[in-house]
């Protein structure tokens, strides 16, 4: 009976081993190896894992790779784009300051444009009048007697000398051959003309960047005070470098107007094509630099000058070939799409450059009613009395726009074209004449009402009325130079001398409007005063704010203190010497190289 339970004992354990090993799952080598692990979600069936559940799983597992699944997993796929909010808030409001660029840089851009049309319009009507007032106050000197100091104010001095560089320079222009100069570019191959009118872009605006210093130089030397009778020999020399400058950038926007007029009148209008894509290739060089506001400032005024410019030329070839057409008003028509497809690649270009610097440099499109606002305030400011410098030359500081070698080259090609003879031609010429200055007095009553109008809204009319106060005795600024003589205008009274007040972009320096088109200089407000003596009647110098007697000793400072303290005291007398940064009214060079402000 032993034996009998014993087998049959061991026959049950033989068939519940040979069942474990039919049963026996294959991951359990797998799991043993650690290739795979026993996932808790799997369901449990007395203990076991559900084989039918882990077959089902391990056949869905096998068709992951399947293409089907990789794109039902892409269309099914999400994400949640409010988890970075901020990064994509601050992208759209990107797109919608490229969307508004257009529109506040061309608002910019046609203020500007009247500007310059109002300085190029007063070389033609109001500078004529000036000089013959100042000629007839000449004349009447004898009568009237020597009541004053000066034969001339300053400004009739400065318009007598803008009058003879005009009639001087258009007496020399008689002797260049505008026909002879056509045709010799005329005969040049293309490449070559691409590249001559690359070199006299370039040379316009270095002639621009410095022909300003010159006439400036010319003005200041002609009505600074004179200690002797001979120092007034030294206006003979800058008057004929003003001369020999005017004349030259006469030439030079002379042979601009002509390649212009041969890439017109081109058959395959080859060089016409070649000239528009060298604007394009401005936004290369200036797109891709590190623009601040300042630079952007400069920038914009020179695209200003750039515009107006073009549009004078594009005058000037039109008024060429109409005169070789003999005055026939269907061959306008030809010109006409040519005319636009230049204006157009000009303001393309212009928008497509600002829209991505202020893209790439993160600066808001509210930034160019900023800059509309400082040239309303150069507008206004030049109408008070008390005013430092004429508007037309403080927009040639401003924009780099001289209207002297442009008015000289226009009257020339007019003079050329029409031919004035008779009686009626006259009377025509002076109701032209008439009616340029009711243009120039129309336009420059919009434009100051308009400036008012964007004066107000930077807050800066309280700028425009502050009394100026007499210079401080300890200023040691030579009358010499031109500009530290402009530099020395008064600041107003009550203006704080021991708080720097900080300097913004959108508000002007508490100074006097005379300070507005003057050269740039360091501010004296930024720094404490000099400690005066206190005379009796004086209040009671402070007392020292450290008191030493109460407080107790401090402990001493290891090598790592003193070091940094020996860092923020050189820090500190570097700042003291530094020169604060500019904002835009302190802002009246036109530099060339970079557009950089120093």
């Amino acid at each position: 009976m032993a034996d009998v339970s014993g087998s049959k004992m061991s026959e049950e354990k033989e068939a519940e081993i040979e069942l474990k090993k039919r049963q026996k799952r294959p991951w359990d080598e797998l799991h043993k190896s650690g290739k795979i692990g026993i996932t808790p979600d799997l369901p449990e069936t007395l203990g076991f894992y559900d084989i039918s559940a882990v077959r089902r799983r391990e056949q869905r597992e096998a068709a992951d790779p399947s293409l089907t699944r990789f794109i039902s997993a892409e269309l099914t796929r999400g994400y949640f784009l409010e988890h970075n909010e901020a990064k994509y808030t601050e992208r759209r409001e990107r797109v919608y300051t490229c969307m508004r660029i257009p529109k506040e840089l061309e608002k910019l851009m046609t203020f500007g444009f009247f500007l310059c049309v109002d300085a190029f319009l007063y070389v033609f009507t109001l500078l004529p009048l000036r000089v013959l007032l100042a000629v007839l106050r000449l004349l009447t000197l004898p009568c009237c007697g020597f009541s004053g100091s000066r034969l001339l104010q300053p400004a009739q001095v400065c318009d007598v000398l803008k009058g003879l560089i005009m009639v001087l320079c258009f007496s020399m222009m008689h002797y260049v051959d505008y026909s002879m100069m056509y045709h010799l570019i005329r005969g040049q191959s293309v490449i070559k003309l691409y590249i001559i009118y690359n070199m006299l872009e370039v040379a316009d605006r270095l002639f621009s960047s410095f022909g300003q210093d010159i006439l400036d130089a010319l003005y200041w030397t002609a009505t600074e005070p004179k200690e002797r009778k001979r120092d007034s020999i030294g206006v003979i020399p800058h008057f004929f470098m003003a001369v020999f400058y005017v004349f030259l950038h006469a030439i030079l926007i002379m042979v601009q107007a002509s390649t212009l007029n041969v890439a017109f009148n081109s058959h395959n209008k080859s060089l016409l094509t070649i000239m528009m894509s060298n604007n394009f290739v401005e936004i290369k060089g200036s797109v891709f630099k590190k623009f601040e506001k300042n630079n952007l400032f400069q920038m914009s005024n020179s695209d200003i000058k750039e515009r107006f410019t073009s549009y004078v030329l594009l005058l000037i070839v039109c008024l060429r070939n109409m005169e070789q057409f003999a005055w026939n008003p269907d061959h306008l028509w030809v010109l006409f799409p040519d005319v636009f497809m230049v204006v157009t690649s000009e303001v393309a270009v212009d928008i497509i450059k600002h829209a991505f610097i202020t893209k790439f440099n993160d600066i808001t499109a509210d930034v160019y009613s900023e800059y509309r606002a400082s040239l309303a305030f150069d507008l206004v400011s030049s109408r008070q009395k008390n005013a430092c410098t004429d508007y037309s030359d403080s927009v040639a500081r401003r924009m780099g726009f001289i209207p002297l070698p442009l008015a000289v080259l226009l009257i020339r090609v007019v003079m050329s074209s029409v031919k004035v003879q008779g009686a009626l031609s006259y009377t025509c010429v002076f109701l032209c004449y008439l009616g340029l200055v009711t243009l120039k007095v129309l336009n420059s009553i919009v434009l100051l009402g308009k400036s008012c109008v964007y004066v107000k809204r930077a807050n800066m009319e309280d700028k425009l009325f502050e009394t100026p106060a007499p210079p401080p005795p300890s200023s040691t600024s030579s009358s010499k130079t031109p500009s530290r003589a402009e530099a020395s205008c008064p600041t107003p009274p009550g203006e704080s001398k021991m708080e720097p007040a900080p300097v913004t972009l959108c508000s002007p320096p508490p100074s006097s409007s005379c300070s507005v088109t003057t050269q740039p200089s360091p501010r004296t407000d930024l720094f404490p005063p000099q400690p005066a003596d206190h005379s009796p009647a004086a209040p009671p110098p402070r007392t020292p704010t450290p008191t030493p007697e109460p407080e107790p000793p401090a402990p001493p400072l290891s090598k790592e203190e003193e070091e940094a303290e020996g860092e923020e005291a050189a820090a500190a007398t570097e700042l003291k010497h530094r020169t604060p940064n500019k904002d835009l009214l302190e802002i009246d060079r036109f530099t060339i190289c970079g557009n950089r402000i120093d």
